[in-house]
């Protein structure tokens, strides 16, 4: 009788390590999620982030975009301008040499 009872106290510490130790063993796993939790959390956190910033840098290109046709638009229109006063420039020094140089 003592022996079957020294063998179930053994068997019931053996048991009551085992069922710590897999309490441990849960313990460590749960603070590993919440670990990879909070990392999940921060990384989509720092992906909103980067999304917003390249919506504004998006949205800054478009901006410099249209503002360089505007300017490419002046500057087309201005240097038409200028080869029209060139030509009209020309046209008067050819005149006014055929007026004071007659030939």
């Amino acid at each position: 009788d003592d022996h079957k009872k020294e063998y179930c106290e053994t068997q019931f510490d053996l048991s009551d390590d085992k069922k710590k130790d897999l309490e441990r063993m849960v313990s460590d796993e749960e603070t590993a999620v919440a670990t990879a939790k909070e990392g999940i959390a921060s990384t989509k956190e720092d992906i909103a982030a980067l999304e917003a910033g390249i919506a504004a840098l998006d949205k800054s290109v478009a901006e410099a975009t249209e503002q360089r046709k505007k300017e490419n638009a002046e500057y087309k229109e201005l240097m038409a301008s200028d080869s029209a006063a060139k030509e009209l420039l020309g046209i008067a020094r050819n005149r006014l040499n055929q007026f004071y140089n007659p030939k």
